[in-house]
């Protein structure tokens, strides 16, 4: 079977999609006076950690000073040789720092959350659970802007 563009396109357009209704809106500080967090999906975790399950949609926290972080994200169809070489690729704290420290944003915030992006297409423990619970850890960090590095 060819899998092409139409072909995607006809799947994607016989999904059933849950209405997950009017999405909420809040004006964030200008990026020189946000707080701002990475959020990713690169499946980060802490060497000994539990590896992640396929379909997993729980999230990790790691507080800013954390680097010694892997890769464990149960996919492989991507090329991981960017974040062997430089962990900023999926995590770019690093950048935040900088950015910091040059007055572009705020802040960087003192709590970052990784998930592991290989997940079913329902999501819904994601939509009401962990999604809504991630978004409340960040607001207690006092977090007003994230980065999402997508993998």
């Amino acid at each position: 079977m060819k899998v092409g563009d139409a072909t995607i396109r006809s799947r994607m357009a016989g999904l059933d999609l849950p209405d997950v209704g009017e999405p909420a809106f809040v004006r964030p500080p200008t990026l020189a006076e946000a707080t701002v967090a990475v959020v990713t999906s690169a499946g980060l975790q802490r060497p000994g950690d539990d590896i992640w399950k396929q379909g997993d949609q729980s999230f990790r926290q790691f507080n800013a000073s954390e680097r010694d972080l892997t890769l464990s994200h149960v996919s492989n169809n991507f090329d991981r040789s960017g974040f062997v070489a430089d962990l900023n690729v999926v995590y770019p704290l690093d950048r935040l720092d900088e950015l910091a420290t040059e007055g572009v944003i705020g802040a960087v915030s003192s709590t970052h959350l990784s998930f592991m992006g290989a997940l079913d297409e329902t999501m819904s423990t994601l939509r009401h659970d962990t999604g809504p619970a991630a978004a409340e850890v960040l607001k207690e960090a006092g977090t007003d802007v994230v980065l999402l590095t997508p993998v």
